[in-house]
C-alpha cells in the first residue's frame, strides 16, 4: 500500500508530539513494506534554529520519501497554505490512504474527498483549546474538525477524553490508538553538567514547547514560594508565542535557581531526563503528551496536571495536582520535594509496556486495510 501523511511540520523534528508521531508511523510502516510519502512543510524552525539547512534538500530519510511543499513564514498563514497544495498534490497522486494529522490540516479535506480517496485522519489534541490562537484561527481548526467528521473513513484519538467528545458532539465513533514511547539510553550528567552545572537529582524538569496551555507560568510561580536547593530546568523552544516566551524569561531572571536551556534535542536531551530528580508538566491542555511518556520511559518521578489526557497516561505511577492551582501545585511539590521518589525500574517498565510503537503501528495498519 502507498500512503501519504500530511499536517506535520517537517520530519525528522522535535517541534511538537506530531512530528515525533509522524515520524515513528512512517519509518515502521516503511519497515513493514508499506511506501510512505511524508508532506513535509517548507519554512523556518520556530524552535530549532539550526534545523533548517539541513532539511531543505531532505527527499529520502529512513526509507521514507520526503515531499517539501513551500509555504511562507506567517503564523497560521503558512498552515492554510501548506495543507491546501499538499492536499492538491496528493490527491493527484496514486496513494491507497491520505493520513491527515491534527485538525487545523482537515480543513482542506473536501479535496481528496473529491478526487473519492481514502481519508484517515488522527487528532492529535483539541487544537481550538490552545490559547495561542485567534478568533480565525479557533474557528478554522474547529472548521477542520468538522470536516474530519464528515469526510474520513476512519477517525483516530489519542485519548478517551476526546474519543468522547466526538462521540457526545458528532455522534461520532472514533478509534482509541494512543502514542508509543522507545526504550531510551540512560545517560550520565556531561554535558549538562558542563554547560549549566546540573549534576544528577539536583533539578526539577520543565521540558515542551514554551507554549501558554503547557502551564509553564504555574510552575515558576509555585517554585518560587518554595525554598530549595534543588534548581528548576526549563527545556524547550517557543511555538509562535514569543509574547508569552518573553513573559517567561522575565519570570525566570527574579530567581537565579531557574534554567533556561532553550531547545534541546539528542544527548544533551537524553542527559536532562537521565538525571531530573523529578519532572513537571503542569499543562491546561494536552493531546497525548510525548514529553510525559519520554520523561516516564526514564523512570522519572512525574508530576502532572490533573486533566484527563495526564492521567490516563501516568496510572498510578505518578503523582498529580489541580489543574491551573498554583497553591495546590506548590503544596504537591514540595512534599514531593522531601520525601523519596519513585521506583525508576517500575516506572519505566509501566510505561514501555503499555505504550508500544510496534502495538500503534500494528494497530495502524488494520485501518489502513
Amino acid at each position: 500500500m502507498k500512503i501519504a501523511m500530511i499536517g506535520h511540520k517537517r520530519i525528522p523534528s522535535r517541534e511538537g508530539g506530531v512530528e515525533v508521531v509522524v515520524e515513528e508511523l512512517a519509518t515502521r510502516l516503511v519497515k513493514n513494506g508499506y511506501q510512505v510519502d511524508v508532506y513535509n512543510r517548507r519554512g523556518r524552525n520556530v524552535q530549532d534554529k539550526n534545523a533548517d539547512k539541513d532539511k531543505k534538500k531532505l527527499k529520502n530519510y529512513k526509507g521514507v520519501k520526503v515531499i517539501t511543499i513551500p509555504t511562507i513564514n506567517k503564523k497560521g498563514i503558512d498552515a492554510l497554505i501548506y495543507s491546501f497544495f499538499s492536499s492538491i498534490r496528493a490527491s493527484l497522486g496514486k496513494y491507497d490512504v491520505l493520513h491527515y494529522h491534527a485538525e487545523g490540516s482537515c480543513a482542506m479535506l473536501w479535496i481528496p474527498h473529491l478526487f473519492k480517496k481514502k481519508i484517515i485522519v488522527t487528532i492529535h489534541g483539541l487544537d481550538w483549546q490552545r490559547s495561542k490562537w485567534g478568533g480565525f484561527a479557533t474557528k478554522y481548526i474547529r472548521f477542520g474538525e468538522k470536516l474530519a467528521v464528515k469526510y474520513a473513513d476512519e477517525i483516530i484519538v489519542l485519548s478517551k477524553g476526546v474519543q468522547k467528545y466526538f462521540k457526545n458532539t458528532y455522534n461520532r465513533d472514533t478509534v482509541f490508538i494512543p502514542n508509543g514511547v522507545n526504550k531510551p539510553e540512560m545517560r550520565k550528567a556531561d554535558i549538562i553538567k558542563e554547560k549549566y552545572g546540573l549534576e544528577k537529582d539536583n533539578y526539577i524538569l520543565f521540558l515542551a514547547r514554551i507554549v501558554p496551555e503547557k502551564g509553564l507560568h504555574y510552575l515558576i510561580e509555585a517554585f518560587k514560594q518554595i525554598n530549595t536547593n534543588k534548581k528548576l530546568v526549563i527545556a524547550g523552544g517557543a511555538s509562535h508565542t514569543n509574547d508569552y516566551l518573553e513573559k517567561i524569561k522575565k519570570m525566570a531572571s527574579e530567581d537565579k535557581r531557574i534554567i533556561m536551556t532553550g531547545f534541546v534535542q539528542g544527548q544533551e536531551l537524553e542527559e536532562l531526563y537521565s538525571n531530573c530528580y523529578l519532572y513537571c508538566l503542569p499543562s491546561d491542555v494536552e493531546g497525548m503528551p510525548i514529553s510525559l511518556l519520554e520523561a516516564m520511559s526514564y523512570g522519572c518521578t512525574c508530576l502532572v496536571s490533573d486533566i484527563e489526557e495526564n492521567l490516563q497516561v501516568i496510572g498510578k505511577y505518578a503523582n498529580s495536582f489541580k489543574k491551573s492551582n498554583v497553591e495546590d501545585l506548590k503544596n504537591v511539590l514540595y512534599n514531593m520535594l522531601n520525601t523519596e521518589g519513585r521506583n525508576r525500574e517500575e516506572i519505566s517498565n509501566y510505561v514501555l509496556n503499555k505504550y508500544n510503537w510496534d502495538l500503534v503501528v500494528q494497530q495502524t495498519e488494520k485501518i489502513y486495510q
